[in-house]
């Protein structure tokens, strides 16, 4: 029998901090078999991140390697090789980290310089690890750049990390750890920030490399659905142990381990029941939502808020066409509506478009044409309109939950002064009243009232975000835009903050726009849901029409890009390349919509409607 490329045996990690140690990894053992991908499994905090840490030799200064072996046994070396016995900073090591072992990082504009091209970035590896002049370093980067999906690799070569979307930066990443061909590459969650068409085409990238070049994988991911579509063999890890293994057929068809079962009870699945909730692991109980309730105050007749024909264009800072500067037009006359009570899931990729129409919802962007109306029972107002007090109300009324709960809290305010600055703002209630209110705020969200006094980096993802949420409650607002408020978080932590927003709106008749690119999610929490495209609402339905229905090719395109934790379901990667429908004017008849031109809205049952090319106006009536 072949010996694996990898063997990892009783592993051992420490950290010695302030407070005292703590073990993160805790006699972990598991092959790499050459040629496979092995995908590391676990919520956040299980020791994922800092096994891989732990084969290249880059932990913190605070954590060290204190038992264990890792036998690393490259055919391109004389002899297997102990990692865990190498000095981190030792000659040897330095010949196996980025040469013969490369990894791909979780988020791809951190690790990438900013003040460096991406050909210099990408040469860089190869110049140190290969005996090569600097022309032929860039060449291989060009080739690298081209295998690895660039449309333009010598343009590539002198553009800078942050002119890439985040699916261009991620493949500059793998351009870079697979120049040097290692024979083993540790991708350590390479699509988490990722949009699904986006992550599909990555997985797809990885496997394909893998089949060329015959290297080992090894996957650290919290998502099943990935791990399904690519993994070979599992190791499901849970604070630092090993809680089950085997290969992906075992652990998806025959899942013995408690543990593990509660993880795939966390995942968001299509066709849930109606009432079905998601069952988290550690369930986070609000111990005051029971009895609270949403104030008295007038009810709008119709939609709460509305969107008609919003549009957007921006001007780009670099290049100028025919002595023009370039316009890029970001938001097509979008039309939404959100029910009192209700939720409107807005989903597509990056770049689509979502964000910039909640922007101007929150009138933190101007609309070039088009209005968003406000009805807080008073009637229909225009929102870019309002002015003193009606604005200051609006803003009251209209809240955001943002993506990233960290860069979205200040460092340097406690809890207590984090959610007690919008009741200041406002000028609401006396110290006392606000010191209540954030009471009950934490109580409402689950987090403990004790914590008052503590900082954001002392709490975890999960509870950050559900800092952000009380903070969006403070006001006791009407709407909640929710900006993809559970992309960074592992699937078990996601379920907990789901469900909270599911009871905070039966609790307080709130209405959510949430705003994601992971369907699955959508479907759960959402009632209608708008799919965008290129600035362009493509397909407008109740979720359980579009999911049973997908009618505009769009549409179809990105349900066929979710990763399902089924291994009867596995993504259709052929079909994927062939079939990018995000270019309008690509689509298919009656659905092509040429440059410059709007299309139109039909509906082809109540409550669904399809954009259209061009169509005349019985046909759109």
């Amino acid at each position: 029998m072949e010996a694996p490329l990898l063997s990892i045996r009783q592993l051992t990690v420490d950290f010695h901090t302030d407070t005292g140690d703590f073990r993160a990894v805790d006699g972990l053992t598991f092959d790499i078999p050459k040629g496979r991908t092995v995908a590391l499994v676990g919520e956040s905090g299980s020791g994922k991140s800092v096994t891989a840490q732990a084969i290249l030799q880059i932990l913190s200064k605070k954590a060290r390697i204190t038992g264990g072996s890792i036998i690393f046994n490259d055919p391109a070396l004389q002899a297997p090789v102990d990692i865990a016995a190498l000095k981190p900073e030792g000659e040897a090591m330095h010949l196996l980290r980025g040469g013969r072992i490369a990894m791909i990082f979780q988020e791809p504009m951190t690790s990438l310089s900013p003040l460096h091209t991406i050909g210099d970035q990408i040469s860089e590896a190869l110049l140190i690890h290969a005996d090569v002049s600097k022309d032929e370093a860039l060449q291989r980067t060009m080739e690298v750049l081209a295998r690895v999906g660039f449309p333009d690799p010598k343009r590539a070569l002198r553009t800078y990390p942050f002119e890439l979307s985040g699916g261009l930066r991620q493949r500059a990443m793998i351009a870079m750890a697979l120049i040097t061909r290692p024979s083993l590459l540790i991708a350590d969650e390479p699509t988490t920030a990722l949009d699904v068409t986006t992550q599909a085409q990555i997985l797809d990238l990885i496997k394909e490399l893998q089949a060329e070049t015959g290297m080992s994988v090894l996957l650290i991911t919290h998502d099943l659905g990935v791990v399904a579509n690519v993994a070979d063999d599992v190791v499901v890890m849970y604070r630092g142990r090993i809680m089950e293994a085997g290969s992906r057929e075992e652990i998806f068809r025959h899942a013995q381990h408690p543990y593990l079962q509660a993880l795939m009870r966390a995942v968001p699945r299509f066709a849930m029941a109606e009432n079905e909730r998601l069952t988290p692991i550690r369930e986070v109980k609000s111990a005051t939502l029971a009895r609270v309730h949403a104030p008295e105050r007038p009810q709008p007749q119709g939609p709460i808020l509305k969107a008609e024909g919003l549009t957007k264009c921006f001007t780009l800072r670099s290049g100028r066409l025919f002595g023009k500067p370039r316009m890029i037009r970001a938001v097509n006359e979008v039309d939404l509506e959100l029910p009192t009570g209700k939720t409107l899931g807005l989903v597509g990729e990056s770049g689509c478009g979502k964000t910039t129409v909640s922007k101007m919802i929150m009138r933190a962007l101007e609309p070039d044409a088009g209005r968003v109306l406000f009805d807080d029972g008073t009637g229909p107002r225009d929102v870019h309109r309002l002015e003193g007090e009606d604005l200051t109300d609006y803003r009251r009324s209209v809240q955001f939950i943002f993506q990233d709960p960290f860069s979205s809290l200040n460092p340097r305010m406690t809890v207590y002064e984090t959610l007690t600055e919008p009741l200041r703002i406002h000028n609401i209630g006396t110290p006392d009243e606000r010191y209540q209110r954030v009471k009950q705020l934490l109580d409402m969200v689950g987090l403990d009232q004790r914590s008052l006094r503590r900082y954001p980096h002392s709490f975890s993802g999960g509870q950050r975000q559900r800092l952000g949420i009380a903070r969006a409650l403070a006001l006791e607002p009407r709407v909640l835009l929710c900006d993809e408020p559970v992309s960074a978080l592992d699937v078990s932590v996601q379920a907990q903050v789901l469900n909270l927003l599911k009871d905070l709106q039966s609790a307080l008749g709130l209405s959510y726009l949430f705003v994601s690119h992971n369907l699955a999610v959508v479907d759960y929490i959402a009632d209608t849901i708008a799919v965008m495209c290129r600035g362009y609402i493509v397909e407008e339905a109740p979720k359980s029409s579009l999911f049973r229905n997908p009618v505009h090719p769009y549409t179809q395109a990105l349900l066929a890009a979710v990763p399902d934790p089924d291994i009867d379901r596995p993504l259709d990667f052929a079909k994927l390349r062939t079939d990018r429908f995000s270019n309008p004017a690509e689509w298919p008849e009656p659905f092509r919509i040429p440059d410059g031109e709007f299309g139109v809205m039909k509906e082809i049952e109540p409550g669904h409607k399809i954009r259209m090319g061009r169509v005349t106006t019985q046909e759109a009536a």
